[in-house]
C-alpha cells in the first residue's frame, strides 16, 4: 500500500504546523518539514519540541532563508527530500505542501489513488510552446542571470538584467534539457525522487543553471521528471487543488467552501484561510477517516466563479468574494505612519523596514507615482486603491507573504484610518507631528499650486496662519477619532522620549527603538 512523505514548506504558524504533522503521521504517512530560516528561532524550536517524539517526521538537516522566486525555494525543498528520502524508506510517494494547504480526501482513499496509478503527478508544459506564462519575462527567466530577489532586491534585480541585455551577456541552456514550466506542487514516486538526487549530484551543471534562473521552482522538477522519465508515466496535472483570483492572486478558502473542496478531483488544495478554523477541523477529520467513496469533478473554478459572480445569494450585482470576506486578517499587523511631511514618514518607513525587517509602502492612497507590484489592475489608480483598499492590502500582505506590513497615509485621509482601525486586524497608528515653519509653508503652498514664483509676499503671508490652523486641525480630528491603538512621537521631544513610543508601537527593544528615534535627519527639511 502506498505510503507518502509529505514535503512540507513553511513559514508560520507553528501551532498548525505542528497540527497538520500530526494528522498526517496518524495515518501511517511521514512528514519532513523545513521551516523557514527567516522565521523566529523560538517558532521553530517550539515546532521541533513539540514533534520530537513523532517517529514519522523528520527535519529538512539545514534550513535556507527562503524568498519568493529564488532558487532559495527549491534548495530548501531538495533539502526535505533528502532528508526524508533517508529517513523513511518505506515511503513510496513524496507529495510537495506548504502549510497553507489541507487534505480534502480520506487518507484511505488517497492510498488507493496512488496505489492504482503508477505516475507521477507534476505538472510540466514545454516552456517555450505553451502559454503557461501569460505576461512578463519568459525568455529572459532562464537567458540571463538571476542573483537577486525581485521582491526584495527590485533595484538591483532590474539593474542586473539591464546591464545584462545592454552587454549582450546572454547564455546557453544545457543543451540535453528541454525546459519545462508548471505548478510547484507535485506527488512523485519514490524511484523519481531517488533518480532526481542522483541526477543533482551528477549534474552539477544543470543546478548551477538553475540557481540562477528566476523562478526556478516552476521549472526545477517539472524539468528533471520529464527528463529522467517516460512521459507514458507522467500525468502532467498537480493533485493540489488551486485557483487564481481575476487579479491573479491565489483564491483563500474559508469555512462554506467544504462542500466544494471536496467535491473536487484532488487530494489537497491550497490555500486555506488562517481563520478557516472550521474548514480545517472537518477536513482534518475526513483525512482521518475511512471514506473511500467521492463524487469528484472538475468543475470547481466554474462553480466558484458562478457562485462568487452571484455574491452567494442569486444576486446579479451581490458582493464578489474578494469583498466578502474584506478582513485583512486577524493575525496581521497593519502599521500606520501617519505624517504631513512625506518625506520623513517615507524615512521612518524605510528604517523601520532596513531594522526591523517590515515590509513597507509608501503613500500607496495618496501619491499616484507610489511604486506598487503588479496585482492585476487594482494598484493602477489612487481612485482605484481607495476603493478596494482592503483588497489591495490583502493582496500586499499575500504578495509580500507577510503578516506585518507598514504604510504611510497622509494625516487628511482619516476616513482610511477610521476603516483600518475598525477592521479585525491589528491596525495602528503613529503620528509623527513636525514643526511646520514659515519657509516650509511657504515651500508647500507653492507645491500645491496655491501660491506661484509671481505671487506677492504680503499675500502669501496672509495663507501663513490658514494653512498652519489647517495642518493643526488634521491632527486634532485624529486625536478626536480616539483610536485605541494611537502612539505621537514629536519633532521637538527627546529621542529617549521618542524611543519609547517607537518601542511600544512597533512592540520592539530599546535599543532597536533608540536607533529608529535617532534616524538621521529624520524631521528635517
Amino acid at each position: 500500500m502506498a505510503k507518502i512523505a509529505f514535503i512540507l514548506l513553511c513559514h508560520k504558524d507553528p501551532d498548525a504546523i505542528v497540527l497538520q504533522a500530526r494528522r498526517l503521521t496518524a495515518t501511517g504517512d511521514f512528514v519532513s518539514i523545513h521551516f523557514d530560516a527567516r522565521a523566529d528561532a523560538a517558532q521553530y524550536a517550539r515546532i521541533t519540541s513539540e514533534l520530537a517524539d513523532n517517529p514519522g517526521v523528520v527535519f529538512a538537516t539545514k534550513r535556507v532563508k527562503c524568498g519568493w522566486g529564488a532558487w532559495s525555494l527549491v534548495r530548501a525543498t531538495l533539502n526535505a527530500v533528502e532528508a526524508a528520502e533517508a529517513a523513511f524508506p518505506e515511503a513510496t510517494h513524496f507529495y510537495m505542501l506548504s502549510g497553507d494547504c489541507i487534505s480534502v480526501k480520506s487518507a484511505a482513499y488517497a492510498h488507493r489513488f496512488l496505489d492504482a496509478h503508477d505516475r507521477d503527478y507534476i505538472e510540466s508544459f514545454d516552456f517555450f510552446k505553451s502559454d503557461w506564462i501569460k505576461t512578463g519575462f519568459k525568455e529572459e527567466r532562464l537567458i540571463y542571470r538571476h542573483w537577486f530577489n525581485e521582491r526584495t532586491q527590485k533595484w538591483l534585480f532590474y539593474r542586473s538584467f539591464d546591464l545584462q541585455k545592454a552587454l549582450g551577456l546572454t547564455r546557453q541552456i544545457p543543451a540535453d534539457i528541454e525546459v519545462q514550466i508548471g505548478s510547484q506542487w507535485w506527488c512523485l514516486r519514490r524511484r523519481t525522487i531517488e533518480a532526481i538526487l542522483q541526477f543533482c549530484r551528477d549534474r552539477r551543471d544543470v543546478v548551477r543553471f538553475f540557481s540562477t534562473t528566476w523562478i526556478p521552482d516552476e521549472t526545477f522538477f517539472q524539468t528533471l521528471v520529464r527528463h529522467l522519465v517516460p512521459a507514458r508515466e507522467i500525468e502532467s496535472r498537480t493533485l493540489t487543488f488551486k485557483m487564481f483570483s481575476d487579479y491573479g492572486m491565489p483564491v483563500t478558502f474559508y469555512n462554506d467552501h467544504y462542500d466544494l473542496l471536496v467535491a473536487q478531483d484532488f487530494l489537497f488544495a491550497r490555500k486555506i484561510s488562517p481563520e478557516a478554523s472550521l474548514l480545517k477541523e472537518r477536513l482534518g477529520a475526513l483525512w482521518e477517516s475511512d471514506r473511500v467513496e467521492f463524487a469528484t469533478s472538475q468543475e470547481g473554478e466554474k462553480l466558484h466563479a458562478f457562485l462568487t459572480g452571484r455574491g452567494r445569494i442569486g444576486r446579479r450585482y451581490g458582493t464578489r468574494f474578494w469583498e466578502r470576506e474584506s478582513t485583512l486578517g486577524p493575525e496581521r499587523n497593519l502599521y500606520m505612519l501617519v505624517c504631513k511631511k512625506w518625506h520623513v514618514a517615507k524615512r521612518m518607513l524605510h528604517a523601520a523596514s532596513d531594522r526591523l525587517d517590515i515590509k513597507g509602502v509608501e503613500y500607496l492612497f495618496d501619491e499616484a507615482s507610489c511604486p506598487l507590484p503588479h496585482l492585476g489592475g487594482i494598484e493602477r489608480t489612487l481612485e482605484k486603491r481607495n476603493r478596494h483598499r482592503r483588497a489591495l492590502m490583502r493582496m500586499l500582505f499575500d504578495y509580500h507573504d507577510t503578516d506585518r506590513l507598514l504604510v504611510c497615509i497622509d494625516p487628511a485621509n482619516i476616513e482610511l484610518m477610521r476603516d483600518f482601525m475598525s477592521d479585525r486586524s491589528n491596525a495602528r497608528i503613529l503620528e509623527l507631528q513636525c514643526i511646520f515653519d514659515d519657509q516650509y509653508l511657504i515651500g508647500h503652498a507653492h507645491r500645491v499650486g496655491l501660491a506661484t514664483s509671481d505671487t506677492p509676499d504680503e499675500v502669501i503671508g496672509r495663507m501663513l496662519p490658514t494653512l498652519r490652523h489647517e495642518f493643526a486641525d488634521e491632527s486634532v480630528r485624529i486625536r478626536d477619532a480616539e483610536f485605541p491603538r494611537h502612539w505621537r512621537i514629536r519633532q521637538d521631544r527627546s529621542t529617549a522620549d521618542n524611543a519609547q513610543v517607537l518601542a511600544d508601537f512597533f512592540g520592539t527593544g530599546q535599543d532597536a527603538a533608540h536607533e529608529l528615534a535617532q534616524t538621521p535627519f529624520l524631521f528635517d527639511d
